[in-house]
Formats: C-alpha cells, structure tokens, sequence
C-alpha cells in the first residue's frame, strides 16, 4: 500500500503542473495565475475540498501531446462557507483547447452541479475545440454543444452560475460565460468573441486587434456582454467571492445528521487491514471500522447472505445504509441443516435478495447509500443457474438503478463484470464514485481473460490449420494479460472518468460526508417505484 500510495502522491503533484514548468513560466509573465491558483485563490482558507476528475485524459493522446488532467482542473469546495463547484480551464496545457476528454469532465461538472442543486463557477481561459479532434468533440450528443445546453437547463433550474474570463474564450465556448448568470472579465488578458481577429479578416477582410474586436472595455462599456471588468486575477476572484456571499439560503433534503465520532479504528489501520494480494481474504468490516462513526454501525441481516455487508451506519455524524462485499469465506446454513461455503467477494443469490431489500428500506427512510466495491461477479455454475442467480442478481439490480436517494461508491479492490454493475458502478448514477489505488476495474480479472482470449486465438488458429507450441501459447498468453493488466489499473478506469479519481483511503470518510452535505441541497426526492420485481 506504501507503493501504491506514493506512486498516487507523485501523479498527483505532476497534475498541478499542467503543461509543464515552461508553460507555467509564460502563463504566469502574462500577468495570470495558474488554473489551481485560481481555485485555491476562491476556496475558504483550510476548508476541505475534494477534487473531480483527477487524472482524466491521463496517458491518452499521445500522438498529440497528451492532455494532462484533461486540459481542466474542477473541485467542489466552499467559497464563502458556500459549497460550490469551481471549473478552472488550464492554459498551459495546449491553451486550454478541449479535447474530448475535456468536454467529457466538463460534462461531468456540470452533471454533479445540477444532480445536487449546487452553484458553480466557470474560470474561463481557453482557446476551445482542439481542432485536430473536432469530429470527436464538436457535432454529438455529449459533446462540446452540450455544455450551452445545460448552461440553459442549470438556469432554468434556477442554479447560480457565475462565469470569469481571465483568457481566451473564443467562438462557440463564447457562449458559456454568457450564458451565466454573472459574467466577469480580466483587462488585458480576458477576451472573448464569436472569430478572433484573424478569422475575422479572413471572413470580411475587416482589420481589428483582439483587444478591440472582444477585450474587457469593448464588452463592459459598449456591448454590455460582460457586467463588469477588473484589472487582475485577484480583483476578478474577489468580485465573485463577494458575490457568492450574498446567496439566500435554500432548501434542504433533510438527510439525518448529528454530532461526528472519529472511527473505532484510525483510517490508516486500512494499509494493513487489506491485503496486497488481491486474491487473499480479508474482512471487510474492519476496513469499515476504519470509516463509520464509533459505535455507529447497525447490520442488517447478519447472519443470512453473508458474501455482502449491509448495515446502516454514521459517516462524520451523516445517516447512511451501506452496501459492501464481504472478501471472507463464508458459511450459509441450507435447508434440511446443510451447510455451503460461498466465497468471498461474489454475490450468491442469498447476498443479493438481502441487498434488494436493504435498498428498497433505505430508499423508504431517506438514508443515502454507500457502496464499497470488491467484487468479482456473481455465483456461476448449475447449481446457482438452477438456484435463480440470475433473477435473484435482477432483483438488486432492479432496486439499486431505481434507487431516489444519493449513491455513493468506493472501488476499494476487484470490480468485475456484472458486479460492478450491481454494486452501482459509474452506469447506474452515484453521485460520486473514487476509486482506491488496490482497485481492478474490468469484465473479468486478467488471468481469467487471459486465458479465455488465448482459447479463442487458438480456436481460430486451428481453423487455419496452425498448431501452436507451448513456448508459443505461454507468449502470447503473457502478452495478453501484460494489455489486459493494463486496462485493469485504476488510473486507466480514472483517464477515461469511469471514476472521478484515485484517492487515498483516508480520503474516503472526507469524500462520503462532502458527497451527503452536497446532495442535501437537492430537496427533489421522487416517489421511489421499483417496477415489476423479479420474484
């Protein structure tokens, strides 16, 4: 764990140097702070924060640079004891262009913003559409458009917006900053037009510099686009820090809170509590005891279904039913007094209907759910398929997707398959999900697919009459799993925002307690309705 965690410290630091220390260097001789300056810049001083997105676009894009962090940095922290959701474009990574990962985390920002009625605040500085991809972030549903679209929906709903130009802002992403319901702008270093100067020549043969054609005097003294202008970064943070501080308060969810107790056990007892080897068995509740509130945690259904843990619990005083894979070997009392041992970390049929039950109570009493992740899949074989696996493994599913109050979920070690998506991996809607740097994030784990893949090369290899030797077959069998390996990396699952980072554990009672206070500024419960449930 000591690696793993110090191979997460120094991604983690490379993320605050955006572009590089060149690019730093030019962005901060125009006169601008950095993008994670900006936000530390607005944050309440020492107040917790918790990031979103760390590590997307990590390892992607090489052909063209790379796009560290996804070209944009966004947290959800407190501005003026307000929690909010703060999008600071970096400039020094290829100016702050979108790539399509970028659309993707922006995206996500402004899902969580609206999931949670929180206000969020757009530091603009970016030069938009990373033309060389604009076919992959311009023209379909989740792309660049649809950023303007929730702009219009967010307003509608009644959420603030504020919108700071400190840079570049150029032709589609013009409309951003507009569309909100503050627009501020930088002198000097804030512009923001539908063609820059070039294009505009080239279109009309009109001749005008970019300070003329969209700086801050042109937009705050004659067209009235932006509301005011102001002569630095920090002035323009100020001005919306003062704004933030006049917000009327709005209602609540009503999500059961009282006094926070620090955990029976400290958060790094978790380093030893679980195993390196991920096929090794450990017990899950100590790594919970890790997490909850002392004395807080109530199981339900102890003794039945034993592969899941479910229990309801506190969380820095926050009421919450949690769902999370028991990794011991187990043993289930049968009919007619027999008995079976279940592995750890699969869900049997038992494990499942208790699941669906304990969400549908939690879904009645308004208790937010909690999942911690490490699961390799359900029970397969005759006797699980004559036993109704499949029906049974609906029924949850059917009541975790359908689930009105917030999800939460932790990827703590294996996610495999249709576990995943049992245990509310990112398809089903939790309102934050991190992984831990243990975690496996695949279909199956990579010696499993390994070996499936090499059957089927080998299947088709006969057809083409071509025998393999052992010395073959165990090359390209370790050649597969090295790919697949790959893939199953928590950064990898965090690149492509399947999670919204790697954390270290002790981040997780930070994240779940910050999670709960955010959805509770969202009072809209609907009626929770599971359908028709498989019986």
């Amino acid at each position: 764990m000591e690696n793993l965690l110090e191979i997460l410290k120094e991604k983690t630091e490379k993320l605050y140097l955006g572009g590089g220390l060149d690019k730093i260097q030019k962005h901060k001789e125009k006169g601008k702070l950095t993008a994670w300056e900006r936000i530390k810049y607005l944050l309440d001083p020492n107040s917790p924060y918790t990031e979103i997105g760390a590590f997307a676009g990590d390892n992607m894009y090489p052909n063209d640079g790379g796009c560290p962090n996804g070209g944009v940095a966004i947290v959800m922290g407190y501005v003026q004891k307000r929690l909010c959701i703060i999008v600071s474009n970096d400039a020094t990574v290829k100016a702050g262009a979108w790539f399509p990962i970028t659309g993707k985390k922006n995206l996500r920002a402004q899902e969580i913003a609206m999931e949670n009625h929180l206000p969020i605040i757009y530091l603009v500085d970016s030069a938009g559409v990373y033309l060389p991809m604009q076919d992959e972030i311009f023209p379909d549903k989740e792309h660049f458009g649809r950023i303007f679209r929730n702009n219009a929906k967010i307003s509608a709903m009644g959420i603030p917006q504020i919108s700071a130009i400190m840079g570049s802002c150029v032709a589609g992403g013009a409309y951003l900053p507009i569309m909100s319901d503050y627009a501020l702008i930088v002198e000097g270093t804030g512009s923001v037009f539908l063609a820059g100067s070039y294009l505009v020549r080239s279109s009309i043969g009109e001749v005008i510099d970019n300070e003329s054609l969209g700086g801050a005097t042109t937009h705050s003294e004659i067209s009235g686009v932006t509301d005011n202008k102001y002569p630095n970064d920090e002035s323009c943070l100020d001005a919306i820090k003062n704004i933030v501080d006049k917000f009327g308060d709005t209602p609540k969810a009503g999500f059961s809170r009282i006094e926070s107790q620090l955990p029976l056990l400290p958060t790094d007892a978790v380093y030893k509590n679980l195993p390196e080897d991920r096929l090794k068995p450990y017990n899950m509740l100590q790594l919970l005891d890790s997490i909850v509130d002392k004395d807080s945690l109530e199981e339900y259904k102890k003794d039945y279904g034993k592969t899941i843990i479910c229990a309801l619990a506190r969380i820095d005083g926050w009421a919450v039913g949690i769902v999370a894979n028991q990794r011991e070997v187990v043993k289930a009392k049968k009919p007619g007094g027999t008995q079976e041992m279940q592995m750890g970390g699969v869900i049997y049929s038992d494990s499942a209907d208790k699941s669906a039950r304990f969400i549908m109570n939690c879904n009645q009493q308004k208790i937010p759910l909690v999942f911690f992740q490490d699961v390799t899949g359900f029970m397969v074989g005759s006797r699980s398929e004559q036993g109704g696996i499949i029906k049974d493994g609906a029924k949850m599913v059917n009541a975790m997707a359908n689930s009105v109050v917030p999800k939460f979920t932790f990827v703590i070690g294996n996610s495999y398959g249709a576990g995943n998506y049992a245990m509310c991996g990112k398809a089903y809607d939790p309102r934050l999900i991190y992984a831990w740097p243990t975690a496996q994030m695949a279909v199956m784990s990579g010696a499993s697919a390994g070996k499936t893949l090499l059957q089927i090369q080998e299947a088709t290899l006969k057809g083409k009459v071509v025998q393999l030797s052992e010395n073959e077959k165990n090359k390209l069998l370790s050649e597969i799993e090295q790919k697949y390996n790959e893939q199953l990396s928590p950064y990898y699952a965090a690149a492509r925002l399947w999670v919204d980072g790697v954390i270290d554990p002790k981040e997780t009672r930070k994240i779940i307690s910050m999670g709960i206070e955010a959805a509770n500024h969202n009072p809209d419960i609907p009626k929770y309705n599971v359908g028709v449930i498989q019986t």
